[in-house]
């Protein structure tokens, strides 16, 4: 299994498989393909690596925050705020409850994040 970083093939750091979920609910453009690896669950705690080709749709973060780390990949999330976060290995971003946005990928971009209940 291997990750793009910058546009070359690099050997999964995580050494792991994801399971396709389907297509992203909410899609706006392209055809955007989820796929998970739960890593850890501790009661409401949810931690995992994400992936998601490429495409634009809205999510909506209702009940949870959430951290993300991404390892690969390229694109921008616009909160409806107008906050915008351009997506690149490396990049960290917090969602609140309550947030909300667009995303957009240009590049199959990949995180691992942490999900926690807030309700």
């Amino acid at each position: 299994m291997s990750v793009v970083v910058a546009g070359i093939s690099v050997p999964d750091p995580l050494g792991i498989s994801l399971t396709a979920v389907g297509p992203k609910p909410n899609t706006l453009e392209g055809n955007p393909i989820e796929s998970v690896h739960e890593i850890y669950t501790e009661d409401a705690l949810q931690v995992g690596v994400w992936e998601i080709t490429p495409g634009s749709f809205t999510t909506v973060k209702d009940g949870i925050s959430e951290l993300m780390h991404f390892i690969s990949g390229s694109g921008t999330i616009v909160g409806n705020d107008g906050t915008t976060t351009v997506i690149a290995p490396g990049v960290v971003l917090i969602t609140p409850d309550g947030w909300s946005g667009t995303w957009h990928i240009s590049e199959t971009a990949r995180k691992v994040y942490a999900i926690v209940p807030t309700r």
